[in-house]
């Protein structure tokens, strides 16, 4: 993909005709994307120093506004410039040349499309030609992303979800709002250029409430595991059990505990320890959907909340099913771990997990946590490495012996 926007790049300049203003919009294009980067720096770097997850650096703004005005070899250089400069910078260098290099492409042959789009309604900047140049930027640029996200992915693990590839609702929006913020720059720079300078403060402000939601989700994740910590979990399953009592709906509780966990950490560290419980995380949200609400409420002990069960199967059998499924994909779940010494695998491991269902075991959620903490530690009393339902007076039987301690394979 790198090649194909040199290539087209490289044919953009061979027809380039150089134009005086052109030439000014490119200079003030850069200018000011430049400045808005370095206004926002600051933003960056605390967001640094919190979390490692993706910063929104909103430079489609000049980019797209760049699309739509200049000729593609010049909106090309815009391209480059704007998104390229802060990367040059040390403490932006962690981000590796292969994948800037990816992404600034990316950005280049969104930036032409968004162009094709504006010449097959004719040119100008009406709001016909904005709109489809914003929806042919968008479908590019997320197509392409989307695209390396599925082709990188190892074979050996799960496929990406759905908002791991395409991001999540309020992310499109953001996009979207970016890119109608570039439509306006591009009018103002036609008709009063002078006046760009007021894009900068609401920037400004749109990056501090990106930082202010990345924030948020810090406080309501668990470290160790990305997944909602005890009080996020409380709080958004509250408002799940809510709407299920308001449509007359159900929903359910699973939780679960790791057998002899204490015997990895005190065998193997903490550190080995907290990659397990990271590979718990990812086996535990592999086996549920999208909108189930995974949590780690602390040591081993792991909930889920799944609204909405398909109502044309009995509640407990589709419950115990749900819950086996995920006691066999811990059960054979093995996790390599680099030491001092090479490598370690660490298998053995196994979970009792307990399930609660709403309305039939409880009428609120600490009711039904409390019932699925009950059947929890009749699962421990049974042996371990079971599962048992409160609603389920005898639960199926399955192939389960009570686990050892997990064991470490050195390769």
């Amino acid at each position: 993909m790198e090649l194909t926007a040199v290539v087209l790049w490289a044919l953009d300049l061979r027809a380039l005709t150089v134009v005086r203003s052109d030439v000014v919009l490119v200079a003030i294009l850069c200018g000011v994307g430049i400045l808005h980067t370095e206004v926002a720096a600051g933003i960056e770097r605390l967001h640094r120093r919190i979390t490692k997850t993706p910063y929104v650096d909103l430079s489609s703004v000049w980019t797209f506004a760049g699309a739509v005005l200049l000729p593609p070899a010049w909106s090309t250089l815009v391209a480059i410039v704007v998104f390229n400069h802060l990367w040059l910078r040390p403490w932006r260098r962690q981000v590796p040349v292969y994948k800037q290099l990816f992404s600034t492409a990316t950005v280049v042959l969104a930036c032409h499309a968004a162009a094709a789009a504006v010449r097959y309604l004719g040119g100008g900047l009406e709001l016909a030609p904005l709109a489809l140049a914003i929806l042919a930027y968008t479908t590019v640029n997320t197509a392409l992303v989307v695209g390396a996200i599925a082709l990188s992915a190892p074979t050996t693990t799960p496929r990406p979800r759905p908002t791991e590839m395409f991001g999540r609702l309020d992310d499109a929006i953001l996009e979207l709002s970016t890119l109608c913020l570039g439509a306006v720059t591009a009018v103002l720079l036609i008709s009063k250029p002078w006046h760009l300078v007021l894009m900068l403060p609401p920037l400004v402000v749109l990056h501090r409430a990106v930082l202010v939601r990345q924030l948020e989700e810090l406080a309501a994740t668990d470290s160790k595991t990305k997944l909602l910590n005890a009080a996020a979990w409380h709080v958004q399953a509250a408002r799940e059990l809510r709407r299920a009592q308001r449509a007359g709906g159900t929903a359910a509780v699973l939780m679960m505990d790791l057998d002899h966990f204490k015997s990895v950490n005190d065998l193997y560290g903490h550190l080995a320890g907290d990659e397990v419980l990271g590979a718990v995380a990812d086996a535990v949200r592999g086996e549920v959907r999208d909108h189930d609400l995974v949590g780690r409420f602390g040591g081993e002990e792991f909930v889920v909340l799944l609204p909405g069960l398909d109502s044309e199967h009995p509640g407990p059998t589709e419950l115990h099913t749900i819950a086996e499924r995920i006691r066999h994909r811990i059960a054979t779940l093995t996790v390599a771990i680099d030491t001092p010494d090479g490598s370690l695998t660490i298998d053995g491991l196994s979970a009792s997990v307990g399930g609660a269902s709403y309305p039939g075991d409880g009428a609120s959620l600490e009711q039904v946590m409390k019932a699925a903490d009950n059947a929890l530690y009749a699962a421990k009393r049974n042996g371990r490495n079971a599962v048992h339902i409160a609603a389920m007076a005898t639960p199926p039987a399955t192939p389960t012996t009570a686990p050892a301690a997990p064991e470490a394979a050195a390769s």
